[in-house]
């Protein structure tokens, strides 16, 4: 048979600073809905290395879920699950979670995806639940560096519905939901990680 497992070379240089970050916001044992997983890489790589996280992975494309039930059955730990079939801007039929997480979604996606992402963190997050975004964003207006401001400008070619979000307009919308913002945190290749907590 064929190896499903797909391969991001981002994963390799940002899954230990993403990692960090996360063991610094959220509780010893969590349950965590992490939304467009992709390849499962980061989700193999952050439950391997927390057994008390609950790690539910979940994507709409049929490809990425295949990834992550490979990668689940070559070396995934007991508390990764099954990848889900979910649409950030279809309804969730889920519970409530200790943390939701989306890696590089916001600015491959039309900001309605962002507007109903922070609408079900809201309605899913558990008190004093965590929404973790991690991708390149624009501060006051501008781009953080050349590269991500020429990586803006082909996302648009490639759809204008794409881009890099304001890092303002995104906690604006998050706080909208009852998400305030606690940490800005610099990352790798001109990346941010914001950490966002419903009261």
């Amino acid at each position: 048979m064929p190896d499903a497992r797909l391969h991001s070379p981002a994963v390799a240089r940002n899954r230990q600073p993403i990692l960090e970050v996360l063991t610094e916001v959220l509780p010893g044992r969590a349950r965590v809905l992490e939304l467009a997983a992709g390849s499962g890489e980061h989700a193999l790589h952050f439950a391997g290395a927390h057994p008390g996280w609950d790690w539910q992975p979940s994507d709409p494309s049929p490809r990425a879920r295949a990834s992550i039930d490979a990668w689940r059955g070559r070396t995934g730990p007991a508390n990764l699950h099954e990848p889900l079939d979910l649409d950030v801007a279809a309804d969730w039929p889920l519970g409530r979670f200790d943390a939701i997480l989306a890696i590089n979604l916001l600015h491959i996606a039309p900001w309605a995806v962002g507007e109903a992402l922070m609408a079900r963190a809201g309605d899913h997050l558990e008190p004093g639940g965590v929404l973790f975004l991690y991708g390149p964003f624009r501060r006051g207006g501008r781009h953080t560096s050349e590269s991500n401001a020429a990586f803006d400008a082909d996302l648009r070619r490639r759809d204008p519905r794409w881009g890099i979000r304001d890092l303002e307009a995104v906690t604006a919308e998050a706080a909208a939901h009852g998400l305030g913002l606690e940490r800005v945190v610099a990352m790798p290749a001109n990346n941010l990680s914001l950490v966002l907590r419903r009261a």
